[in-house]
Parts: C-alpha cells; structure tokens; sequence
C-alpha cells in the first residue's frame, strides 16, 4: 500500500541520531545520508528505503501532523520494550508504555523530539 513515509523535521542530525538509535531494535537502519534527509530501511540499500527523514522542500517549519501517527512493527515484545525505553532516554515523550493493547497484541506509543507521534508493535 505504501511505498515509502517521510517524517519531517527541523534538526536533521539530532532527529538522525534519534531514529538510529530507537529503531536499532527493529532492526532498521540509516542507508542514505544527504545534506537535505536521511533514508532508513531494514535492506541495506538505497534503492529498498521505506522512511525517510526530511528537512521541509518549502524551507518553511517542520510541524506535527494532528491526528497523524507512523506506526513500526516489532518482532518481538523485547524490542518494543527497547525501543520504548531508548526513545523515553533520547527525550522522547512518552504517550503510552508498553503493554497489551486492543486485545492481545503488544502496543508502546511516544512523541519524537519534533513532537510526531510513534508507535511500535508486536502482533501476538
């Protein structure tokens, strides 16, 4: 359905360090660097990436999206709970801890330090 999703941002390098770090444990990661975004992907190749995070083309702020969520998905419990737990360390927000969510499946929610709205998921 998608082909691939951009986060905006006003701090390339400082959201850069961020994902890097919280998506280490869904084994996701920085295979593109340019003066104007980042592109992430779990393949290690350009042409394979699925996020990119992206100083505005119009020059204009980087603002969140109200209602707008990207959501992650995990392979296991562990690794939402680690991803969690780096975002909340990095100075992320938290908007719900990890833990089961709409029946049995395994739910964390945070704010990135552009305030946008993250999850990550394991389906159980």
């Amino acid at each position: 359905m998608f082909s691939f999703i951009t986060i905006g941002t006003n701090n390339l390098k400082k959201s850069g360090s961020f994902y890097s770090k919280i998506l280490k444990p869904l084994k996701i990661r920085k295979v593109l660097t340019h003066s104007r975004y980042y592109g992430y992907s779990k393949i290690k190749s350009p042409k394979k990436i699925e996020l990119y995070l992206i100083k505005p083309h119009n020059k204009k702020k980087a603002t969140i999206g109200n209602g707008m969520m990207i959501t992650f998905k995990a392979n296991s419990k562990k690794a939402v709970e680690e991803f969690y737990k780096i975002g909340i360390n990095l100075g992320a927000k938290d908007e719900g801890a990890p833990g089961p969510r709409h029946g049995q499946d395994y739910y964390a929610y945070i704010r990135d330090t552009d305030g946008n709205k993250i999850c990550v998921f394991k389906k159980i």
